[in-house]
């Protein structure tokens, strides 16, 4: 039964995965505007991140949506096919969640965040745009 179920929903992602990319490709938010002094430390800050990720994951395409409304160059790492970029989330995070963001302090501490409503809430306190 087992053989059964998971050929189901391996079936299933194939079949839906490429529907989910296609909905990402196609409601992608535009990003905020920022004066190119403003945008080029935002990118300095980016560089001390790192999104680990899959590709067609709901979770992870919300995080990348959010980046894109924030116009954040965010590395993105592929934890599903990159064995090295699997093996370092697991030793990072101690698991191999999806989607987890991690986070290279200016002191050289490493903090690594799972969860997409905590990654997204994150990168709006720290990102975010104030209201006008």
């Amino acid at each position: 039964m087992k053989p059964v179920i998971r050929a189901f929903f391996k079936t299933l992602r194939l079949v839906l995965g490429p529907v989910m990319l296609l909905k990402e490709r196609l409601t992608q938010p535009k990003g905020v505007q920022r004066d190119a002094a403003a945008q080029a430390a935002v990118e300095l800050e980016c560089q001390s991140l790192a999104l680990y990720q899959f590709n067609t994951c709901p979770f992870c395409i919300k995080v990348r949506q959010e980046m894109r409304r924030l116009s954040l160059p965010i590395e993105k790492r592929d934890a599903q096919h990159n064995a090295s970029n699997r093996d370092a989330l697991l030793q990072g995070s101690s698991a191999t969640k999806v989607p987890c963001l991690k986070i290279t302090e200016v002191n050289g501490q490493t903090r690594w965040l799972q969860d997409s409503n905590t990654i997204v809430a994150y990168l709006r306190e720290r990102f975010g745009t104030p209201a006008a």
